[in-house]
């Protein structure tokens, strides 16, 4: 069953076109990577599903819903959520002050309180409850940055970029806890030029460049198509 569906989506700013004409469909319950190099349009795309921009063009479907119009607090309201690429945690606050900052405006039923508690032990910040964000490692603020979007219960998590600068070790606890959010039913739209990462929980690839869609499909056959290897490999790939 389709959960969100983005029909020809075109934004610009003047003459710059940053998308055009994009169209895709995920299911609840997909795991999907968006690959693209700089400036492809992928936070543009980001930001149009969660309403803190509106396009030019085309409409945005959520859960049957025409939400085209509508703004971002409304959206988060049926279900979208997001990371951002850099982390921005109220650095005077504790961990679970900050999560639970997300479970106060978020579509959860429970408590707010009962909320932070529940996503702080789903992403291994239970023990760092008490603990200033400000004084968090990178790791550990990338966690928060998961939670904190986690805390308003989204039908649909968008995560931009969530593994950038970390090991390879810190890489892989963090996909752990990824995995196991999708496993809950929680939908994924990930964002993320660490290929390799992605590559493991990815079940579908989109791969932008000048905000045009250049294929979708399974991660094997996407990562092998000549197109695909010209936008990272250089011309000479199609040859």
């Amino acid at each position: 069953m389709t959960l969100l569906t983005l029909e020809n989506l075109r934004k610009s700013y003047g003459a710059m076109v940053v998308t055009s004409d994009l169209s895709m469909s995920v299911a609840h319950g997909e795991l999907v990577g968006i690959l693209g190099p700089n400036g492809a349009g992928k936070t543009t795309l980001f930001n149009l599903i969660t309403g803190t921009v509106r396009p030019n063009a085309g409409r945005v479907s959520f859960d049957g819903r025409d939400v085209t119009a509508m703004d971002a607090s409304r959206r988060c309201h049926l279900g979208i959520a997001r990371s951002f690429q850099v982390p921005h945690p109220f650095v005077g606050m504790t961990v679970y002050e900050n999560i639970l900052v997300g479970a106060t405006f978020g579509r959860s039923r429970q408590a707010p309180e009962a909320r932070a508690l529940e996503v702080m032990e789903m992403t291994g910040m239970g023990a760092k409850a008490n603990q200033l964000a400000g004084s968090l490692t990178l790791l550990d603020r990338k966690r928060l940055e998961l939670a904190r979007a986690l805390a308003a219960d989204p039908q649909l998590l968008l995560l931009d970029e969530i593994a950038g600068g970390l090991t390879d070790s810190e890489c892989t606890s963090l996909l752990q806890v990824i995995r196991d959010v999708n496993a809950t039913g929680v939908t994924i739209i990930w964002i993320e030029h660490v290929v390799h990462a992605l590559l493991q929980v990815a079940r579908r690839l989109v791969v932008l460049d000048f905000g045009r869609k250049v294929t979708d499909g399974e991660p094997e056959a996407v990562m092998a198509s000549p197109e695909v290897r010209a936008i990272y490999m250089g011309e000479d790939a199609l040859d």
